[in-house]
């Protein structure tokens, strides 16, 4: 059977990460220092993400109970493989991620290479990579073959005979997998929002006293802060990372799946046959997208000898990814949907899904190229920040605000012309396509993002080990590089956030609305106008908490490292070593402590609201929060990575007579530590928010649609 193809897909990944982890781990870690440092820092990210997944593991069997109470034991168990498998990702690539760092450092100092130090790095990368798309198809051939196929919800679903719960609720495949997505998406969730707050408080901590008020170099190993810093970098930017971009790339399969049901299903007009094939479409194509990763990252490390330019060898791995990708995936669909009896939704015959996969895919790289615009300092927005900072730390904030506001506008208007064109080509299937597409070489785009923050973690080391600048350079060069790659993967997961978001908003509809009635949510009714006002709000009230958490985490990590200083005799002249120890609990005990209430309310808000105004309410609040967030995240991605690239162009020397330890690197320090919640707390973290709000609400929709307090209020005054 075709549906093989997604196993082979997975288990070739994930064979293919084991085998990389395998080839890292038989590096050499370097010095007694260096390997003294890696495992303190392995020691602290271990600590960290096993007592941030006991809660998480305690939310999820909560939420599984209600799953299993009020949808059915089915969704149930399809919410904990989902959990599970995003877990396993980001467990395994933080494990990679702390190995891998010192063993970059060590090829550094060995070889003077920047193309064999990025090897080691990407294959680092590429474990965390292959490992979202791995677990998450892995995930989804599990529950399609085991509920879908096995205990015939498919066919059920096609036939009309639906499950009904002890509510008289119906319980059918959609469900299911939509709860597979609703997993994926708790952890995420957790992962990015705890892993974003603690990697920035201890990075703001480490800058603001470290470089403003000691003038010692970033990661000294002067500074109690530098080895929860490097902590953070393998929990937010690593675990947390994988744990968002495999919720990204299984929210944007599952909303095709879904679609396909709902859409073609209510309107009636193709086989099932055709309608089976329609749900197929969106797995198989991702599993193709999977293997055009695979080739696309070998490609990269099978080279004997790779340039010093890294952003070229990244670019030529995840272009590869790509155009695999598209060849192939264009085999598939002349195999499912040529000769067949098509709906006139499919404007261009049977290669209208192929097309509006490529649009996607086009999108999602002209959306990244222009967020390397505004964020590289190869381009004019980043050197005119940069020199801002000459004049001071106000007009580097004034003159960063500016840019990422600027920013919004080009990669919107490149996502309108995807939904439009991928509509018109497919009707809301074909936008589904589109965010597939976007997502479909997701494995390439992660390692790629994950061997910054490995890279990164390879300087810190450098640093606190002593070795000579020549290293430190070479990290350096490589972590500006992944500073830019971040901001391209950040707009692509905002952007397959937007079309899957979009996508499920007419599922979400289907969900309460009877077959045959027209899909339409009035925004000129006021429950549904109010709603779109406090969900357009909402994005903003959790940005406002999260980088509440951060300040509140990043104030006592201050006041830690300013103790530290002045009560440790000889801390400042490099006699005795700092307290790493307290500073790293100091990171812990806030990210958990204050990543609850944000992670709370974005499960929480819209069921509540649900079940007290119904779901055109929801429906509302789905509308604004994603119109809202989709700015939010672009703005704080690309004005945080602005900031931190302009600092980094004034460490060049660039700006002559303005070099490191001048004061318009210290307001230039000033424009990166305000970016550091922007950019790796609040952006990753808005996407999430607005696919789990969906994700949630289209589970919970059969319940309160029929079960709430609005609809009960107004009977009774009939």
């Amino acid at each position: 059977m075709i549906i093989g193809l997604v196993l082979i897909a997975a288990l070739g990944a994930l064979g293919y990460a084991a085998f990389n982890f395998y080839m890292v781990k038989k590096l050499k870690e370097g010095t007694p220092r260096m390997q003294e440092i890696a495992k303190a820092i392995r020691i602290g990210a271990n600590a960290f993400i096993v007592y941030e997944y006991k809660i998480i593991i305690i939310v999820a069997v909560c939420i599984a109970i209600a799953l299993a109470a009020l949808i059915s034991w089915q969704a149930a168990c399809a919410f904990i493989i989902g959990a599970t498998m995003s877990a396993s990702a980001g467990w395994v690539g933080m494990k990679i991620a702390t190995y891998a760092n010192v063993r970059v450092t060590n090829e550094a100092n060995e070889s003077r290479s920047l193309g064999k130090t990025l090897k080691v790095a990407f294959r680092g990368g590429s474990v965390m990579g292959l490992c979202v798309g791995g677990f998450a198809l892995l995930g989804i051939f599990i529950v399609y073959l085991v509920f879908g196929m096995l205990l015939g919800q498919i066919d059920a679903l096609a036939a009309g005979d639906y499950n009904v719960n002890w509510l008289g609720l119906e319980a059918p495949f959609t469900m299911t997998v939509s709860s597979y997505a609703l997993g994926c998406s708790i952890i995420a969730l957790f992962a990015r929002v705890g892993g974003g707050i603690y990697t920035k408080a201890a990075d703001m901590g480490a800058d603001l006293v470290g470089k403003t008020e000691a003038h010692i170099p970033e990661d000294d190993p002067r500074n109690p802060a530098t080895i929860a810093d490097n902590v953070g970098d393998n929990v937010g930017d690593v675990a947390g990372l994988g744990a968002d971009l495999l919720e990204s790339f299984v929210g944007a399969i599952m909303s095709g799946v879904i679609l396909a049901f709902e859409l073609f299903r209510n309107a009636g007009t193709v086989s099932a046959d055709l309608l089976g094939n329609l749900v197929l479409y969106p797995i198989l194509f991702a599993a193709i997208g999977l293997i055009g990763c695979i080739i696309g990252i070998a490609s990269l490390l099978i080279k004997r000898k790779l340039s010093e330019d890294p952003h070229k060898e990244l670019n030529m791995a995840t272009w590869i990814s790509a155009g695999v990708t598209i060849v192939i995936g264009f085999a598939l669909t002349w195999y499912l949907f040529k000769g067949k009896e098509l709906s006139a939704d499919f404007a261009i015959g049977w290669v209208s899904p192929w097309v509006s996969a490529v649009v996607g895919i086009v999108a999602g790289i002209v959306i990244g190229i222009i967020a390397e615009y505004y964020t590289s300092y190869d381009y004019k927005p980043t050197k005119i920040l940069a020199r801002a900072s000459v004049e001071g730390s106000a007009l580097t904030i004034t003159q960063g605000l500016a840019l990422g506001m600027r920013s919004c506008m080009a990669p919107v208007i490149v996502l309108a012309f995807a939904i439009f064109g991928s509509y018109y080509l497919c009707g809301m299937y074909g936008v589904a396509c589109a965010s597939i597409g976007m997502l479909s070489f997701v494995a390439a785009t992660v390692s790629v993002d994950s061997y910054g923050p490995i890279s990164d973690n390879a300087g810190g080391i450098a640093e606190m080990s002593y070795l000579e600048p020549e290293v430190r350079e070479i990290t350096d060069k490589l972590d500006s590089v992944g500073n830019t790659t971040a901001a391209i993967g950040k707009g692509f997961a905002i952007g397959s956030a937007a079309l899957a978001t979009l996508s499920m908003m007419t599922s979400y509809l289907y969900s309460y609305n009877e077959a045959g009635t027209d899909l339409i949510l009035n925004l000129i009714q006021p429950l549904t106008l109010a709603g779109a006002l406090i969900g357009a709000a909402l994005p903003f009230m959790f940005s406002g908490m999260l980088i509440d958490a951060v300040a509140k985490a990043a104030r006592k990590m201050v006041d830690e490292v300013r103790r530290q200083f002045r009560e440790i005799k000889g801390l400042l002249q490099g006699e005795v070593l700092p307290d790493y120890k307290t500073c790293i609990e100091i990171s812990s005990q806030g990210a958990i402590k204050e990543m609850k209430s944000p992670a709370i309310i974005a499960i929480a808000f819209p069921v509540v609201s649900g079940f007290i105004f119904g779901p055109e309410f929801v429906g509302g609040i789905l509308l604004g929060s994603t119109i809202s967030a989709i700015m939010l995240a672009i703005f704080t991605g690309n004005a945080g990575g602005a900031w931190d690239n302009g600092k980094k162009y004034i460490e060049t020397g660039a700006i002559e007579g303005h070099a490191k330890g001048s004061p318009a690197h210290d307001a230039a320090i000033v424009g990166d530590t305000v970016g550091d919640p922007l950019k790796d707390t609040v952006g990753p973290s808005l996407d999430i928010l607005i696919k789990i709000m969906s994700t949630i609400s289209l589970v919970a929709a059969t319940v309160f649609a029929q079960y709430n307090l609005w609809d009960w209020v107004m009977g009774l005054l009939k």
